[in-house]
């Protein structure tokens, strides 16, 4: 029996992946185990940050005899460095093939492509295979992929492409069978989770059922009041507002946001949406506005600090939290404390830290990294 080992880095993206990669690698008739003990194993790489692909460097250099497959958020460059250090790099978009490129000749071992099985459901895309949960309680249900942002530091544009929203049909239908199935909190997930956009042009049965305001819960038809058509636009609040209406006893959120795109519709839903829980990840990113422009931000310091209090207007409660990177090139000690002193006055009930890092291809990676790596290191734990 083959067994595999798959290590995870990166966001909750990359996370909801690892859920669709076990559940095609054991209906194919791979087994889990320890990494130690695995003929296969598999790195989810994060492109963000240089510190995740010197993690990966170091798990290379201490396999041995082990079939090792790249996949991911990978870029160009870093795809080049590993070429001839792993066996395998895959799209994560060709997930379902997986199994079939597993027994391309000379990619892995005879021993296992012999056994190992051809995935045995047809999926369109990568999003319709079920996941294999790693949590009882919460589910990652992703509604998008890519980002159309290129903020200057950021790989992804590089590693997943352009964004491409899930058809709203699909969402809801998975949306609708956690529920079934007892899950407490479903979190939407995206690189820029509310510029999700896509129309209704396939108008199956379920998306009938759906538009006569019908859910099979329980076996029981509940019913709410909502109309959609064909060839409806569904953005991002329509669709928090389409799920909040299947009864049920679960919680929503999503992930993660960019404050360019929080609409006053999508603010609203915090209080329309009574299954949506007070709680909104903002990256922030910076609170000097040279920094934020340099950066690709398309915004401003004060733009931010109203949208938190247009938030904290509709929900009082609201729990904020954040992302700060520190070390951008050319930050100055006072556009650092410009962003300490932001921080300090929208009071975050969460912040993530994270010292610049430049990736190749990226806008940034032109500019001289010239913050010393133990100044990054002072600001970040300032």
């Amino acid at each position: 029996m083959i067994k595999y080992h798959l290590i995870t880095y990166g966001c909750q993206m990359n996370k909801s992946d690892s859920e669709r990669i076990v559940s095609v690698l054991e209906k194919s008739g791979l087994k889990p185990t320890t990494q130690d003990r695995a003929d296969i194993l598999i790195l989810n790489l994060c492109s963000v940050r240089q510190s995740a692909i010197d993690r990966v460097w170091g798990i290379l250099r201490k396999t041995k005899n082990q079939t090792v497959i790249l996949t991911g958020c990978v870029l160009p460059a870093d795809k080049q460095k590993f070429q001839n250090k792993v066996d395998l790099i895959l799209d994560i978009k060709d997930l379902p093939r997986w199994p079939e490129k597993f027994k391309i000749k000379n990619s892995i071992p005879d021993r296992i492509g012999d056994e190992i099985k051809n995935f045995p459901e047809v999926h369109p895309d990568y999003f319709s295979i079920n996941p294999d949960h790693s949590s009882k309680f919460e589910a990652y249900v992703p509604i998008m992929t890519g980002c159309n942002n290129f903020c200057a530091y950021c790989a992804v544009p590089y590693t997943r492409g352009r964004e491409v929203s899930r058809p709203v049909e699909d969402i809801i239908q998975e949306v609708h069978t956690l529920i079934i199935q007892g899950y407490k909190l479903i979190i939407l997930l995206g690189q820029n989770v509310n510029s999700y956009k896509s129309k209704i042009s396939n108008f199956s049965l379920f998306e009938r059922s759906l538009a006569e305001g019908q859910f099979l819960i329980s076996n029981k038809i509940s019913n709410f009041k909502f109309q959609i058509s064909k060839n409806t636009s569904v953005n991002f609040p329509t669709l928090l507002k389409l799920i909040s209406r299947i009864p049920g006893d679960y919680w929503l959120s999503f992930l993660t946001s960019h404050p360019k795109d929080l609409s006053d519709e999508l603010i609203n839903c915090f209080k329309e949406c009574e299954h949506l829980i007070p709680y909104l990840h903002l990256p922030l990113q910076s609170g000097s506005n040279k920094i934020l422009k340099a950066m690709n931000r398309n915004y401003t310091a004060t733009d931010y600090v109203k949208l938190i209090k247009q938030v904290k207007q509709i929900k009082p409660m609201v729990a904020v939290s954040t992302d700060i990177i520190v070390g951008f090139p050319s930050e100055t000690k006072k556009e650092f404390e410009a962003t300490a002193k932001l921080m300090k006055k929208i009071k975050f009930d969460m912040a993530y830290l994270a010292q610049y890092s430049p990736r190749p291809g990226t806008a940034a990676a032109k500019l001289k990294d010239n913050v010393l790596a133990t100044e990054k290191a002072r600001r970040r734990s300032a």
